[in-house]
């Protein structure tokens, strides 16, 4: 969105959801392979990428690589398969509640610049 509203919150907010896109897509192959011997189950490492996300970036960098981490399957695992169906649909679950969150609070965000650039208006 590098355009008139672009400031380091407003950058910071784009960037986590774009971090909850990718997790969405991971937890989508994740269960997609759930039956797939030796499928390592894989999540964005928040932690790292949240704290990332809201360093200012120099300007003119591009989107930097995110951190996938794979999780290694049960001891009991047969297959070596650590895809937990139960797991990866209370993620789908929170990964939606908080895209949904940010998404809401970044549209305020932008509603509120767009109103003090129209000086009120």
């Amino acid at each position: 969105m590098d355009g008139v509203f672009s400031d380091p919150i407003t950058s910071g907010l784009e960037r986590v959801l774009d971090l909850r896109q990718q997790q969405h897509a991971l937890t989508a192959s994740n269960l997609a392979n759930a039956e797939t011997p030796g499928f390592k189950a894989k999540v964005v490492d928040f932690q790292r990428e949240l704290s990332r996300a809201m360093e200012p970036s120099p300007s003119g960098a591009g989107p930097s690589r995110v951190r996938v981490i794979e999780m290694e399957a049960a001891p009991w695992s047969t297959d070596g398969n650590s895809v937990l169906a139960e797991r990866e649909q209370a993620r789908l679950q929170e990964n939606a509640l908080m895209f949904r969150a940010v998404a809401r609070g970044l549209s305020r965000r932008l509603a509120m610049l767009k109103y003090a650039a129209g000086e009120g208006r």
